[in-house]
């Protein structure tokens, strides 16, 4: 799972894409980039990938824009997809991240298991957060611009500089409906 191909990094262009659409009001721009990224994830992903729940939603507001009901459908879709993340999850590698001496270094490889576990608490908070917002959203739910740019933001300034697992996910999460309050 750990291994990035073009797949992935053009999934989270595309997702990204969407969101700064969103911000900047861009419906059509939006529309595109959503369903872009929705292709890339159904070809690519598997059916437990929380990019691919992510991606269904996304495109949820935007098919109901036209069709409420085929956009309720998507967002039924998506929250089932989100709900059966939880084996992509547990085969998510943790990075190997210590960062400021050979005595953390060294710590992190005795102690790996309980790093793991730290880790796997992490990105299930983070699967949480993604499901609750799922929980409380409409498809026919207006954008918010500001919404938009803050989530963009929050993204730049969370996004892992590392192409690993956590990566996946946090962007799976951060760029979940970024445009609805």
């Amino acid at each position: 799972m750990a291994g990035w191909g073009q797949s992935e990094l053009d999934w989270e262009h595309a997702t990204e894409a969407f969101a700064a659409a969103v911000a900047n009001g861009d419906v059509e721009a939006a529309r595109r980039k959503a369903g872009q990224a929705l292709v890339i994830a159904r070809e690519a992903f598997g059916n437990d990938d929380p990019r691919l729940a992510t991606a269904i939603a996304n495109q949820s507001t935007c098919v109901a824009r036209d069709d409420v009901a085929a956009g309720e459908k998507l967002l039924r879709e998506a929250r089932l997809t989100w709900n059966g993340t939880q084996p992509w999850i547990s085969k998510m590698k943790a990075p190997r991240i210590a960062r400021s001496s050979l005595f953390h270094l060294r710590m992190e490889q005795i102690h790996r298991d309980a790093y793991e576990d730290n880790w796997r608490l992490k990105w299930q908070e983070l699967a949480d957060q993604a499901k609750g917002r799922l929980a409380g959203v409409t498809p026919d739910a207006v954008w918010d611009s500001a919404n938009a740019a803050a989530a963009c933001k929050q993204w730049q300034r969370e996004r892992p500089a590392m192409l690993n697992d956590t990566r996946k996910l946090i962007a799976a999460v951060r760029l979940l409906l970024p445009g609805i309050k």
